[in-house]
C-alpha cells in the first residue's frame, strides 16, 4: 500500500461500518511491518485508532487488529501505544482476550503482543523515554491479578495443535522467565528457592514471589508440557522457542550455581539442617545422651540444637563429632565444599534425600558398617555427579550458540545434537547418576582414594548413555540403562577413550612406545612358545598308506609293529628336537634320554603347516585297516584311537642334509619324499618330520615355535592375537601410570636458563 493512501486507510479504520474498518485493517496487517510506511501511520495518529480497535472490537476485525499491533512491534515501533494511564487498560485487555476467548487467529496476536510487551526493554524504542514499569514482569501483574488462571491456560496452549499458538506461548513464557533473570541479577537479588533445570529462577521485582511463581508454572505442567514438545516432530515451527527455553534452563542452572552457599541465611542454614535431620541421626546425640550419661546444657546453646525436659532440668543435644562426615562430607565445615557446585549442588543434594529419604536412611546404616576407608561419601558423589551432568550439558555454554547452530544445521538432522530434552529431566538424571555412582563403587571395591577414578567412570556413563540417547528416547529407559550398564564395558570404554585422548596428545611418541611394546611382546611370546617346545608334547601318528602290491603282503607285519604316538621335546641348548614313536601314551612324559631320534635345527629348511582354524578330527579308523579285525584289536590294545587328523606340520630339510643318522620319512598321503627342486639342479626339499598335533592350540604353539626358532615370523591368529593382547595390556599400564600433573607439570626448575658470564674467564663450559 502507498503512504498517500495512509489518510484514507485512518478514514476507514475509524468508520462505524464494521465491514468498512475489517477491510482496512486487513489490508493494514500487510503492509504496516515496512518501516516507511509504519512511521507515517504512527504520525498520523493510526496507533490511537488501532488501540480503539483492539478495545472495542472482535471477531475477525479484533484479530486483524491485533496482528497489526504484533507486526509493528516486530519493526520495533510503536511502543507508544503501551505509554500513558492506558498502558495498564491495553494489557489487562490483551491478558482478558488470552484468557475468555477461544479463537485461534486471536489468541495467537494477543500471545505475539504480550511477548513484545515483557521482552522490550525501556529505552529500546525509537522516541524512547518510557515509563519505568510500563515494560517486562510488572507490565502483566496488575492483569493478572484480576485474571489468576492467566498462566494455566498459556501452559495449556503448548499443547495446541496450531504450532504459531503454541509457539508464541512458550515465547511468552520464556520472556517472562529471561526478564525476571535479568532483573534479578541487575539489582542482586537472586532467590533461593524454586528448583532445577529450567525450573530455577529468581523473582521479577520480588525474588520470592518469583520463586513461587516459577514453582507454580512446575504445578501447571510447563516442564512436562516443553518435554513432550522437544520429543515431538513439530521442531521445525517450534525451534526458536524451544532451543530459547533450554538456553533459559541453562542459564538458571548457570546462576544457581554461582550462589555461595552461606549459613548465615537462613534458608541455607536450613537446607543443611534438614540434610542432617533426614539422615536419622544417632538417637543417643539427639537425645542428650552420650554412652548413658546425661549431659547439661551449656550457659548458652548453639543455635538448632534440641533440648528436652527432664522433671524441671533441660539437657542439651551432644553432637555427633562425625555429624557431617557420616553424610559424606569430607569435613565438619560444609558449606565449603559446596564451592564449586554452589547452591545448585546443594539443592540436587537436598531434593534426592527429599525424594529418597528411606533409601537414603539406609545407605547410611549400610555404609556404617564398612571400614571409614571404603564407605562411599554420598554427599561428595551427589556433588561430582551435579558437576558431571552440568559439564556434559554444557551449562557454561551461551543459548545464543545454539541458536547459530540450528540455523547453520537446518537440514532436520542435527536435531539430535542441538535438542536436548533430557536437559529438562534434571532432578530424575541426577538421581539415576548418583544410584550408578553407588552401584559402580561397589562393584569396583571402591576406597576414599579411588574417588575421582568412580567419578570418572560414571562422567563416561553419563557420557555413553545420555549423550548417545536420542532426542526421542524415553526417560525411563535411560534411567534404566544407568543402571543396568555392565561396568566391565564401562571400563573397556574408558581405556579406549584413554587411548584416543593420548593418540591426540601424543601422537607420534605413543607409536613409539606401540612399536616398542610390540616388540617386547612378540619377545615375551617368543620364549612362552619355545619353553612349551622346550616341556615337550604328544602328537597322533597315523598309518602310512602304500597301495603296492608287495607292501599289501606285509600289511599285517606292519600294522604289528605300528606305533600310534610320537613325543617329540626341545633340548635344553635348543639345538636339537628329539623324539621318538611309542605303542601308547605313557602317563608321564619321556625324557630325552628316551627319545632315539633328533634334529639339528640348523638343518631345517621350512616348517610347512595347514594351521588356520581350530582342528577338527573326528574318530574315523584308517581306511586300510578299517577291515582287519587285527589292526582294530591291536589299537584297542595300545589304548590308542585311530584318528584322521586334519592338522599337520612339517618339517622340511635338504636331502644331503639329513641328520645324525635320522631318516627321510614318507609323509602320510604322499607317493613321494620330494617335495620341490630348482630349476638350476640345487639340492632339494623333503620332509624329515611330519608331526600332528591333538588340537588346534597345541598346533600354535608348535608351528609358531618351530618358526620363531628359526628367526622367523609367527604366522597362526592366536600367536598374533596373544601376541596384541600383551602389547595393549602393556600400553594400558603404561598410560594408567601416567598422572595428569606429569603431563601438564611443565620444565623443572631452572631448566633452560643459561648461566651468566659474569666472574668468567675463557676456560669454561657448562652443561646442557
Amino acid at each position: 500500500m502507498d503512504q498517500a493512501d495512509i489518510p484514507a486507510l485512518l478514514s476507514r479504520l475509524a468508520s462505524d461500518e464494521d465491514a468498512a474498518r475489517k477491510m482496512a485493517v486487513f489490508k493494514l496487517q500487510s503492509s504496516i511491518n515496512d518501516p516507511a510506511f509504519a512511521d507515517v501511520f504512527i504520525s498520523s495518529g493510526g496507533l490511537v485508532i488501532l488501540r480503539r480497535l483492539i478495545m472495542t472490537t472482535g471477531g475477525n476485525t479484533l484479530a486483524y487488529s491485533l496482528q497489526s499491533l504484533s507486526r509493528l512491534l516486530e519493526v520495533d515501533m510503536g511502543w507508544d501505544i503501551f505509554e500513558g494511564a492506558g498502558a495498564g487498560e491495553l494489557v489487562e485487555r490483551v491478558v482478558e482476550l488470552v484468557v475468555t476467548n477461544p479463537l485461534v487467529n486471536i489468541l495467537r496476536g494477543a500471545m505475539s503482543i504480550l511477548v513484545g510487551v515483557v521482552g522490550h526493554q525501556p529505552g529500546q524504542g525509537q522516541k524512547g523515554g518510557v515509563v519505568p514499569g510500563t515494560f517486562g514482569f510488572r507490565a502483566l501483574k496488575p492483569a493478572v491479578a484480576v485474571y489468576p488462571q492467566f498462566f494455566e491456560l498459556v501452559i495449556q496452549q503448548l499443547h495446541s495443535a496450531d504450532h504459531a499458538l503454541c509457539a508464541n506461548a512458550l515465547g511468552l513464557i520464556n520472556a517472562l522467565v529471561r526478564d525476571a533473570v535479568v532483573n534479578d541479577v541487575a539489582s542482586g537479588t537472586v532467590a533461593t528457592g524454586g528448583a532445577k533445570g529450567g525450573t530455577a529462577a529468581g523473582g521479577g521485582g520480588g525474588g520470592e514471589d518469583w520463586s513461587k511463581f516459577i514453582k507454580r508454572l512446575q504445578d501447571l505442567g510447563l516442564i512436562k508440557a516443553v518435554y513432550n514438545l522437544l520429543q515431538s516432530s513439530s521442531l521445525q515451527d517450534l525451534a526458536h522457542p524451544l532451543l530459547e527455553f533450554q538456553g533459559l534452563t541453562k542459564v538458571l542452572l548457570r546462576k544457581w550455581r554461582e550462589v555461595r552457599v552461606d549459613l548465615e541465611r537462613p534458608e541455607h542454614r536450613r537446607a543443611l539442617k534438614g540434610l542432617h535431620l533426614a539422615s536419622a541421626p544417632d538417637r543417643r546425640h539427639v537425645n542428650g545422651v552420650a554412652g548413658g550419661v546425661v549431659v547439661p546444657i551449656p550457659p548458652q546453646q548453639e543455635e538448632g540444637t534440641a533440648t528436652t525436659t527432664t522433671t524441671t532440668r533441660k539437657t542439651s543435644r551432644k553432637h555427633n563429632p562425625e555429624k557431617w562426615r557420616r553424610l559424606g562430607f569430607e569435613t565438619e565445615s560444609p558449606a565449603a565444599e559446596f564451592e564449586t557446585a554452589g547452591f545448585l549442588g546443594m539443592m540436587d543434594l537436598t531434593d534426592y534425600v527429599r525424594k529418597n529419604e528411606d533409601g537414603f536412611q539406609k545407605l547410611l546404616l549400610e555404609q556404617s558398617t564398612h571400614p571409614l576407608n571404603e564407605r562411599c561419601p554420598v554427599a561428595r558423589a551427589s556433588l561430582a555427579v551435579t558437576m558431571i551432568l552440568y559439564d556434559h550439558f554444557e551449562v557454561d555454554k551461551s543459548d545464543l550458540e545454539d541458536i547459530r547452530g540450528y540455523l547453520a544445521l537446518n537440514d532436520g538432522k542435527n536435531n539430535d545434537r542441538l535438542f536436548k530434552p533430557l536437559l529438562l529431566q534434571w532432578s530424575r538424571l541426577h538421581t539415576a547418576g548418583l544410584h550408578a555412582f553407588f552401584r559402580m563403587w561397589k562393584a569396583t571395591g571402591a576406597q576414599r582414594e579411588d574417588f575421582d577414578k568412580v567419578a570418572e567412570l560414571v562422567r563416561i556413563l553419563i557420557e555413553q548413555v545420555v549423550g548417545q540417547a536420542s532426542r526421542t528416547k524415553d526417560v525411563l529407559e535411560v534411567e534404566d540403562e544407568l543402571q543396568e550398564y555392565d561396568a566391565g564395558r564401562l571400563r573397556e570404554l574408558q581405556m579406549e577413550l584413554l587411548e584416543l585422548s593420548f593418540e591426540d596428545q601424543w601422537g607420534t611418541h605413543l607409536f613409539q612406545v606401540r612399536e616398542e611394546l610390540k616388540h617386547e611382546a612378540l619377545s615375551f611370546v617368543k620364549e612362552q612358545r619355545i619353553r612349551c617346545l622346550l616341556q615337550g608334547s604328544w602328537f597322533t601318528k597315523p598309518m602310512s598308506r602304500n597301495n603296492n602290491a608287495h607292501s599289501r603282503e606285509n600289511s599285517y607285519q606292519k600294522r604289528r609293529l605300528y606305533q600310534p604316538w610320537r613325543y617329540a621335546k626341545l633340548s635344553h641348548n635348543r639345538r636339537y628336537l628329539h623324539y621318538a614313536d611309542f605303542p601308547e601314551r605313557l602317563a608321564y612324559d619321556p625324557g630325552l634320554e628316551a627319545l632315539t631320534e633328533k634334529i639339528d635345527l640348523s638343518t631345517i629348511s621350512s616348517v610347512v603347516s595347514n594351521v588356520s582354524a581350530p582342528n577338527e578330527t573326528e574318530p574315523v579308523a584308517d581306511p586300510d585297516a578299517a577291515d582287519s579285525p587285527a589292526a582294530n584289536s591291536t589299537a584297542s590294545r595300545h589304548g590308542a584311537q585311530v584318528h584322521k587328523p586334519t592338522t599337520k606340520i612339517t618339517i622340511y630339510s635338504f636331502v644331503e642334509d639329513i641328520p645324525g643318522g635320522s631318516k627321510p620319512e614318507s609323509v602320510a598321503g604322499n607317493s613321494t619324499s620330494a617335495v620341490a627342486a630348482t630349476s638350476n639342479g640345487e639340492p632339494k626339499e623333503q620332509p624329515i618330520l611330519t608331526l600332528f598335533p591333538l588340537n588346534h592350540s597345541l598346533a600354535s604353539e608348535w608351528l609358531d615355535g618351530l618358526l620363531m626358532l628359526l628367526n622367523q615370523t609367527p604366522i597362526t591368529a592366536e600367536t598374533n592375537k596373544l601376541v596384541t593382547l600383551v602389547s595393549e595390556y602393556g600400553l594400558k599400564i603404561r598410560l594408567l601410570n601416567v598422572r595428569l600433573e606429569q603431563m601438564y607439570a611443565g620444565p623443572v626448575p631452572g631448566a633452560g636458563v643459561v648461566p651468566s658470564r659474569e666472574g668468567l674467564d675463557e676456560d669454561y663450559f657448562y652443561e646442557i
